[in-house]
């Protein structure tokens, strides 16, 4: 097969082992029509979601490799189907000539100023026990002390995904996870005024999340978005 070159989002895949890849559902990162772009994928050679998820340095080569192809693939830019791909951000772009947004929480600062000085900014992970405070890119204790963090681990999008290989998760499982953990958040923080999705598969149901919550909500989709308008 003849290598792609048209202009398209590139994605740092997780690995998946043997499964046929699945029909990319509406909302998704993976879905071309989230941004009018193709997307195109490279699989990061062991990086299962256990292994991405509790930070395994041993990844940065093999996340540096699958970049520079997807650059050689016609890639405009680059960001990557974990949140938690975020502690390679630095050496991702270090290796390749365009724009690099491993994960949405490069968003926590920038969501901070925009919101006003009494209220909270609440995080939504696929684990907050892996989601500490030097992924979030705050220096000012002020600033740190206005996120909240939660997490589904447990959950069955949670479960699934530990397994190897991953089965997929319905759409309506991944909002069940998500409504409870947004209810017990906001219940104990109703200062909450925006929300950050980490979870490469909650943009899945922002929508819906949008729509329950009346808040604005930020996921992966959105800095990608914001990324190609930049450089398409």
């Amino acid at each position: 097969m003849a290598p792609q070159t048209s202009r398209s989002l590139g994605v740092l895949n997780l690995e998946r082992g043997e499964q046929p890849p699945s029909k990319p559902r509406p909302h998704g990162l993976l879905n071309p029509e989230t941004y009018g772009l193709p997307v195109i994928l490279e699989t990061v050679k062991g990086a299962w979601a256990d292994v991405v998820i509790r930070g395994d340095q041993s990844l940065e080569a093999a996340c540096i490799d699958a970049a520079r192809r997807l650059v050689e693939r016609g890639a405009v830019a680059i960001t990557s189907n974990c949140g938690f791909f975020i502690r390679h951000q630095s050496a991702v772009a270090a290796s390749v000539n365009v724009p690099v947004v491993m994960s949405s929480l490069l968003l926590v600062p920038t969501l901070i100023r925009q919101l006003p000085p009494a209220s909270k900014l609440a995080v939504m992970t696929a684990d907050s026990t892996q989601c500490t405070e030097d992924l979030l890119g705050l220096d000012s204790a002020a600033d740190r002390s206005r996120v909240v963090i939660g997490g589904i681990e447990g959950g069955v999008l949670w479960q699934n995904e530990m397994k190897r290989p991953p089965p997929p998760t319905e759409v309506s499982e991944i909002e069940k996870d998500v409504i409870a953990c947004v209810e017990r958040l906001r219940s104990a923080h109703p200062e909450i005024a925006a929300i950050l999705f980490e979870c490469t598969g909650f943009p899945l149901v922002a929508p819906a999340m949008r729509g329950m919550t009346k808040l604005p909500i930020y996921d992966i989709t959105t800095l990608c978005r914001m990324t190609l308008a930049s450089v398409c």
